[in-house]
C-alpha cells in the first residue's frame, strides 16, 4: 500500500473528512515520526509495531559488479519490530493470501 493508496481508503472510510485533511493528518503522523527517529528516539504504536534506530559500523564491502573493495561509512538504518497482534494477524492470513518467500 502506497501512502496515496492509504489517504484514499481513509477517505472513503470517514467520508465527513475532507480529502485535504486526511492528507494533512497523514502527513503529520509521518513527519513526526521522521522528527522522533532522527533524534534517535524509538516510534512505538501498540499492536501494530515499533520503529526505531539501528547503528552499522564503518566497513569495507565490494563493489558487486567489479569486486573492488570500497570504504562504507558509518550509517543508521531504520528498524522495525512489529508487534504481537501484527505477527499473529499475519500468521493467521498466510493461508488466505499468497505471500512470497524470500
Amino acid at each position: 500500500m502506497t501512502k496515496s493508496e492509504l489517504i484514499n481508503l481513509l477517505s472513503r472510510k470517514q467520508k465527513h473528512l475532507s480529502n485535504a485533511d486526511i492528507e494533512a493528518a497523514v502527513n503529520i503522523i509521518l513527519m513526526r515520526m521522521e522528527e522522533e527517529l532522527a533524534k534517535g528516539g524509538r516510534v512505538e504504536i501498540r499492536d501494530f509495531g515499533a520503529f526505531s534506530l539501528r547503528f552499522r559500523a564503518a566497513r569495507i564491502g565490494r563493489n558487486p559488479k567489479t569486486g573492488e573493495a570500497i570504504a562504507m561509512k558509518q550509517t543508521h538504518s531504520v528498524h522495525f519490530k512489529m508487534g504481537a497482534d501484527l505477527k499473529k494477524r499475519v500468521d493467521e492470513s498466510s493461508s488466505q493470501y499468497k505471500i512470497k518467500k524470500l
